[in-house]
C-alpha cells in the first residue's frame, strides 16, 4: 500500500487576483512562499519518502522552498498539471466557477475536460509507488485521488467549492493502482 498526502501548490499571485492559472506558470505570493515554508515545517519529518509536483512552476517553487536541502527527493511530472483551460487560460476565476460543473466532460475551447485531466492524473498514480509519498498539484491532482479512492464522482466534485486544508492523506491499495 501506498500512502498519498496531497498538498496544494501555496497561494500564487494569481490566486490573490482571481485568475485562474490553469496550464500558466504562476510564481508564488509573499503569502504563498510563507505557506511553503509552513509545508516543510509539517511535512519534513512525516516519513515522506519522496516529492512529486507538478511541473507548473507554482508547485515546483511550493515543492523547492518546502524540501530544501531535506534529502527528500523531488520528482516533478507534468501528469500532475491542473485542467488545461485552453483558450481560457487566465480568465478570472468567476469564469471557472460557473462553467466547472459544465466542464466535467465538455472540454474548454482548445484545452481538455476535467475527466480528461483526471485521467491524465490517474495514469501518473498507476505509477507512484512508495511507503509514504507526498503530491503537490491542483485542483485536478485532488479531483483524482477523491475519485479514485473514495468512488466520489466528478460532478459532485465540481458541484463543489474547494476547502483547502493543510494536506489530505489517500491509501493508494494495489486494487486501486
Amino acid at each position: 500500500m501506498t500512502t498519498v498526502v496531497f498538498e496544494t501548490h501555496s497561494t500564487s499571485e494569481h490566486n490573490e487576483a482571481g485568475i485562474a492559472t490553469g496550464w500558466l506558470g504562476g510564481a508564488l505570493s509573499a503569502t504563498g512562499r510563507a505557506q511553503a515554508v509552513e509545508l516543510g515545517e509539517r511535512r519534513r519529518h512525516d516519513g515522506i519518502e519522496a516529492v512529486y509536483a507538478s511541473d507548473l512552476w507554482r508547485s515546483i517553487e511550493t515543492a523547492a522552498i518546502a524540501f530544501e536541502d531535506s534529502g527528500i527527493p523531488l520528482h516533478v511530472d507534468w501528469r500532475l498539471r491542473e485542467c488545461d483551460y485552453g483558450e481560457l487560460t487566465g480568465m478570472p476565476r468567476a469564469v471557472l466557477d460557473e462553467q466547472r460543473v459544465r466542464r466535467v466532460d465538455e472540454p474548454w475551447p482548445g484545452g481538455e475536460s476535467w475527466r480528461d485531466a483526471v485521467a491524465r492524473v490517474s495514469s501518473f498514480l498507476d505509477e507512484v509507488r512508495g511507503r509514504r509519498v507526498l503530491l503537490i498539484g491542483h485542483v485536478a491532482t485532488h479531483w483524482a485521488l477523491e475519485h479514485r479512492v473514495h468512488g466520489r464522482t466528478l460532478h459532485e466534485l465540481a458541484a463543489e467549492e474547494f476547502d483547502w486544508k493543510p494536506g489530505w492523506e489517500f491509501a493508494l491499495t494495489s486494487g486501486s493502482t
